[in-house]
């Protein structure tokens, strides 16, 4: 496993795995150093909003990625995050997988008419689904879900007035992050990509913004080095003892 570099010395996604990575491949790496710590010299978000984003796309339940997250975790604290800004980060993270009953939900609706199977959830009231509505901030790309288990989906919505009612970020740093987890290159949810895009416009945010938060996804393409190239050395090693 490759160590992590100390928050003094870490530069965007990258990990002590490249030094490796620059002696057998220098160009090669010269040009993926660049392009993985542009977002970290562009200026266009403050540094500690940046480590925030990345920990929530490393964090996130469709990546998981361990020494990633720990990696900006460690960055976003010396950036001058509060713990309470970092876990903001993680629970922005954990609400993105409600997107699996945006996807499912609709098609078990059709399946199940087609096949005459029946469904009738137990009556329930649903305080934080009504809120959501009175508000105006209800999605219709809920009903599917909220028509098969309103408990359910009311449970949810409690746990995203939570995370959205909190406070800890500004609305429309809420809604960057949001984009940059629904884009990110391990989940790619379009409906909700765009539902931030067009949030995030309207609270304010640059196109610039909103690109640099898309950018931060693509750079964590790094982390297939991070992971490969130790692996490759040890098996390089493996293999010549053997021989």
């Amino acid at each position: 496993m490759s160590a992590i570099a100390p928050a003094s010395a870490a530069t965007g996604p990258i990990d002590d795995a490249f030094a490796q990575f620059r002696e057998w491949a220098p160009k090669s790496a010269a040009i993926c150093e660049r392009m993985a710590t542009n977002p970290w010299r562009s200026g266009v978000l403050p540094r500690k909003f940046v480590e925030l984003v990345s920990v929530a796309v490393n964090a996130a339940c469709s990546n998981l990625n361990a020494e990633g997250t720990r990696r900006h975790i460690r960055n976003a604290l010396a950036a001058g995050a509060s713990r309470d800004e970092v876990l903001f980060a993680l629970k922005c993270a954990l609400g993105m997988a409600i997107h699996s009953c945006s996807l499912g939900a609709p098609i078990l609706l059709e399946e199940a008419k087609a096949a005459g199977a029946a469904h009738a959830p137990k009556p329930t009231p649903t305080p934080a689904c009504d809120k959501m509505r009175a508000i105006g901030q209800w999605n219709t790309a809920w009903d599917p879900f909220y028509e098969l288990d309103p408990a359910f989906t009311d449970e949810y919505m409690t746990l995203g007035a939570d995370i959205y009612g909190a406070g800890i970020m500004t609305p429309k740093e809420v809604e960057l992050m949001s984009v940059a987890i629904d884009a990110s290159f391990t989940h790619m949810y379009a409906p909700g990509t765009r539902r931030h895009i067009r949030n995030a416009l309207a609270a304010g945010a640059t196109v610039q913004e909103i690109m640099e938060v898309l950018k931060l996804c693509v750079v964590q393409g790094v982390q297939s080095l991070n992971l490969g190239v130790p692996i490759l050395a040890e098996e390089l090693e493996r293999a010549s003892a053997r021989d």
